[in-house]
């Protein structure tokens, strides 16, 4: 048994589970006689004795917030949280009913589904009023399948008023789209989550046999034509993964369009650096009879890695269906997509990397018309040329709302004809070099309120597209840790920062991030051009002792003109105003950060730089 590390704020509570949920029991996989805890923000927790991966530990779920009786308690129009006005989490009371949901489309609602453990759990089911039979597909999440009861009027950040129906989920398919074009759609409260029995699994093995249970299900209905897949962005698509792999024989097809799919190393440490806000937000949002593991507080109670992290690693080998995944240059997902898509083993699989943020680009009508030739060649078996389809599409970014090309074909990524070069850190004129310095310096910042920003100046036009590193020699004097955030930006012939925008902001660059004392890399999963952090212990810094450190920045695609700048961010905090997410991070900085480089200190950055296609003269083409 691994032993848990208490959070120091929290109490024991005295009483039953049942004074805080609606449901214990058989069905609710808890017993009432659990410990109950309270943390000082009066968030109730209680402990499990759960297996992963044949480790036993101590699993912490959190009460859900509890379905509501009357849906007139909640004002989700005119909340201040711009996360809760797109419905996350609602839940509207239980109403099991078939009723015309709009002209030629019924809906059969809180349709009960039977797990393979007994659990039962609700869906509605939207389809077209068809004698013909017909392919499903799925959502999948806990964010509560009917959002758009909480308001007159539903309507997705970036996305325009009355674009996406009442019918849809939240980041899912829209059934009064796709009803029309002859498919129905599933939006499902997975286990724990609405009024569905147990407690809400995160990712987990049970989530997994769970999606294959449902997706096995749906394919029986007597008017489906025996093929599911399933679609939505973020959340709803980091769920496809894991249940893909478990191969239900009825999945066709999945559309994971932005897919976090190493929630440890990708989200609640990314870099080694603990960011617990947006999950315990999102934990918040979970509305259920029961509870929701409870991922911030096990990473206060397991900061390293162990069996409960990665049981919620899908085996991206076992997914041989045809995938269409999507990666947004600006998004957290982003890492994800592309370690998902590239580990899998299907050999009919596409990537479309581009530069918008995930809710708007997901209710594109060219993307819609893109995803649904996918659907009819693999869900209905019509032979539309889907397979022509380029297996990559890049939007190759450039300054502001500009791109310098728009889904540009490429067959593999990172691109064959990539070209690393690297670029050498010289602190003593905060610059960086096309050769090796003979001479050590250091460069120092106050890692509260400061940064260094290095810059390149490019004497030619220059695209980086692929996966960028940093090997850095660094030191702190007085503190044995530092936590460092990497900018990769672009900068005008005159040093002014030149970003691009999303969803009307402008975005900080292409990212990366390292706690020092995480250094440590893991050799097994480390690739060349990009250094994986073990996470499995933490080696602390002497005062003033020189340390190399591997930082891996996300995937992205930009061109540089010539005379503009590649300037690299180093500081102890994210810089980034104005975002609606709430991101934050637990750093962990004193005293003054240094970078060292030239000499025995040699510091260097390796960019992905991609030659011309043809070039004749002045003429080229990429």
């Amino acid at each position: 048994m691994i032993e848990p590390i208490i959070p120091e704020d929290w109490e024991k509570v005295d009483g039953k589970l049942s004074d805080f949920i609606t449901k214990t029991g058989e069905n609710a996989n808890v017993n009432d006689d659990v410990p109950i805890y309270k943390d000082s923000k009066g968030g109730i927790f209680y402990l499990l004795e759960e297996e992963f991966q044949g480790e036993k530990m101590k699993v912490c779920y959190r009460v859900s917030r509890q379905p509501v009786a009357d849906q007139e308690e909640v004002d989700l129009a005119n909340s201040e949280d711009p996360m809760a006005r797109m419905g996350q989490g609602f839940c509207p009371p239980f109403n099991q009913r078939t009723y015309e949901a709009a002209p030629g489309i019924i809906c059969e609602q809180d349709q009960a589904v039977v797990m393979r453990d007994g659990a039962t759990i609700y869906c509605d089911i939207y389809r077209p009023v068809t004698e013909e039979k017909i392919p499903a597909i799925v959502s999948w999440s806990w964010f509560g399948k009917r959002p758009g009861d909480g308001m007159s009027e539903w309507q997705i950040m970036g996305v325009p008023p009355k674009t996406v129906s009442n019918c849809a989920k939240f980041e899912s398919p829209d059934p009064l789209y796709w009803c029309h074009q002859g498919y129905a759609v599933a939006n499902v409260d997975v286990r724990g989550a609405g009024h569905s029995e147990g407690n809400v699994h995160m990712f987990t093995h049970q989530d997994r046999e769970d999606g294959y249970d449902f997706v096995e299900w749906l394919a029986q209905r007597d008017w489906c034509n025996g093929k599911v897949g399933m679609s939505g962005n973020s959340g709803v698509a980091m769920h496809q993964w894991g249940i893909a792999a478990e191969q239900p024989p009825h999945l066709a097809c999945i559309a994971p369009w932005e897919s976090t799919t190493d929630l440890y190393r990708e989200s609640l440490f990314e870099g080694g650096i603990p960011a617990l806000s947006f999950n315990e937000f999102i934990a918040a949002q979970v509305t259920g009879p029961n509870g929701v593991d409870d991922q911030v507080a096990m990473a206060r109670m397991y900061p390293f890695e162990n069996a409960y992290w990665r049981d919620k690693m899908p085996d991206f080998s076992k997914v041989r269906i045809p995938v269409y995944q999507t990666a947004g240059w600006s998004h957290f997902h982003l890492p994800g997509s592309f370690n998902a898509w590239r580990r899998c083993k299907s050999r009919l699989k596409w990537m479309r990397a581009h530069r918008d943020f995930e809710w708007p680009d997901t209710y594109q009508p060219e993307n819609l018309e893109d995803l649904k030739r996918f659907y009819d060649r693999y869900l209905k078996d019509i032979h539309n040329g889907w397979e022509m389809t380029p297996r990559v599409r890049l939007d190759v970014m450039d300054a502001y709302d500009c791109d310098y090309q728009d889904r540009r074909a490429e067959k593999t990524f990172p691109l064959q004809r990539t070209e690393y070069r690297k670029l050498y850190f010289d602190p003593a004129t905060v610059t960086l070099k096309d050769s090796p310095l003979t001479d050590a310096s250091k460069a120092s910042y106050d890692p509260d309120s400061g940064q260094l920003e290095f810059d390149y100046v490019f004497g030619e036009d220059t695209e980086i597209t692929g996966y960028i590193n940093l090997h850095l020699f660094v030191s702190c004097d007085g503190y044995d840790d530092m936590d460092m955030f990497v900018n990769i930006q672009k900068a005008s012939a005159d040093g002014e920062w030149i970003p691009w925008y999303t969803l009307d902001e402008p975005h900080p660059g292409a990212w990366g991030k390292c706690r020092v004392s995480r250094r440590k890399l893991d050799e097994k999963l480390s690739k060349r051009h990009i250094p994986v952090l073990a996470n499995e212990s933490e080696e602390k810094l002497k005062d003033g002792e020189i340390v190399p450190v591997d930082i891996a920045i996300v995937p992205s695609s930009r061109i540089w003109h010539k005379g503009e700048r590649l300037r690299v961010q180093i500081a102890g905090r994210y810089i980034r105003e104005g975002w609606f997410e709430p991101l934050a991070w637990d750093t962990e900085n004193h005293g003054t950060h240094n970078v060292h480089g030239g000499g025995e200190y040699e510091s260097w950055i390796e960019i992905p730089v991609i030659p011309p296609r043809y070039q004749a003269g002045d003429y080229v083409v990429r």
